[in-house]
């Protein structure tokens, strides 16, 4: 019996001493965490006695709801004179500095890289056989409102594009006093020649709608690209499918246009700032991209086409011009029936051949 006493006390001692260290070691890796818990415990206890504290705080309620536009008390007079921040703002000069400045530059690059390699690659499109013998295309008034249009946006839009990319590419040339000069001259322009110009748009756009109705035979146009894709003439009327097209994307991007510019032009009508911000942003888009696609129009109607400037000069055109391009319009002013009358009908011009 007492041989085996003896010999359960050293196994007890060690199984105690195995322990001991055990939880010796577990204590000493778990002690050190502790601090942690009570960092994370007086954080959270800190940020509920600062967010009690900014409850209760009268000058972080103001601030609160200035950051969120509610209206306060000011002695002005006006549409919002009450809201001191308005974060509609931020979002607006993000929106106009980044996306409109990058997509709009370029696609007035992009239109521009095209223009250029069309004319390189292809050169201008030029009359098979002239004959000397003149057609009236376009009346003296129909001339007269082109080039008042015509003017008056080229002024706009030099003017639109210095203010909307100027600080870019301006400031490194002009410096700033000369690019603020020039700014002080283009803003004014820009307003006072606006509402003339939406006089003559306007009339021009009513005036030229019927000549403008989209026809069979200019779906057919379309498909082939004016003869680009088949090297030929596709059938057009007094306007081709590509003009028309052209008036459509004037008449809808226009109205954007001038209604977002009417807007601006008079702030003082009671428009609220957000009014103001998407008015300006439509604005600038749509007038980015009606000078993208008129610099299109001004190539082909000056050195892309043969014949087109000189009818928009004199208001006559070949005979040869005619046929090429216009081959409906020409039977009709001839008296030539059509092949096929379900597809071409006859657009209106009240043009008059002369020789």
């Amino acid at each position: 019996m007492r041989a085996e006493t003896i010999t359960r006390k050293p196994r007890n001692r060690r199984r105690i001493a195995v322990v001991t260290v055990a939880l010796s070691m577990l204590l000493a890796m778990a002690l050190p965490l502790t601090g942690y818990i009570a960092h994370d415990a007086g954080m959270a206890w800190a940020q509920s006695d600062d967010a009690a504290e900014e409850a209760a705080n009268p000058r972080a309620e103001y601030w609160r709801a200035v950051r969120e536009g509610q209206d306060g008390y000011s002695a002005v007079p006006g549409a919002e004179a009450g809201v001191l921040v308005q974060n509609g703002g931020e979002n607006w000069r993000s929106l106009r500095d980044g996306p409109l400045k990058f997509f709009g530059g370029s696609l007035l690059i992009a239109v521009l890289i095209a223009i250029i390699g069309k004319h390189l690659a292809m050169g201008k499109d030029r009359l098979d056989s002239p004959t000397g013998r003149k057609m009236t295309r376009w009346s003296g008034f129909d001339r007269a409102l082109h080039w008042y249009v015509g003017i008056s946006f080229i002024i706009l839009s030099i003017t639109g594009l210095s203010l909307q990319f100027g600080r870019a590419l301006l400031i490194p040339l002009l410096g700033k006093e000369g690019f603020a000069a020039w700014a002080q001259l283009a803003k004014p322009v820009h307003d006072y020649l606006a509402l003339p110009f939406l006089v003559g748009f306007t009339l021009m756009l009513l005036i030229w709608i019927p000549r403008n109705i989209l026809r069979s035979h200019d779906f057919a146009w379309l498909r082939s690209l004016g003869g680009m894709i088949r090297k030929d003439h596709p059938q057009a009327g007094f306007m081709n499918g590509g003009e028309k097209i052209f008036f459509w994307i004037l008449f809808f991007g226009g109205v954007a246009l001038m209604v977002s510019g009417f807007y601006l032009l008079f702030p003082n009508l009671g428009w609220e700032r957000e009014t103001m911000q998407l008015s300006h942003i439509v604005h600038s888009a749509s007038g980015v991209f009606l000078i993208a696609i008129s610099l299109g129009h001004i190539y082909l109607g000056s050195v892309g086409v043969e014949g087109v400037l000189e009818g928009m000069v004199s208001g006559e055109v070949d005979e040869a011009f005619a046929k090429q391009h216009h081959n409906l319009w020409y039977d009709e002013v001839k008296g030539i029936a059509p092949p096929d009358k379900s597809s071409a009908a006859p657009d209106v011009s009240g043009a008059t051949p002369t020789t």
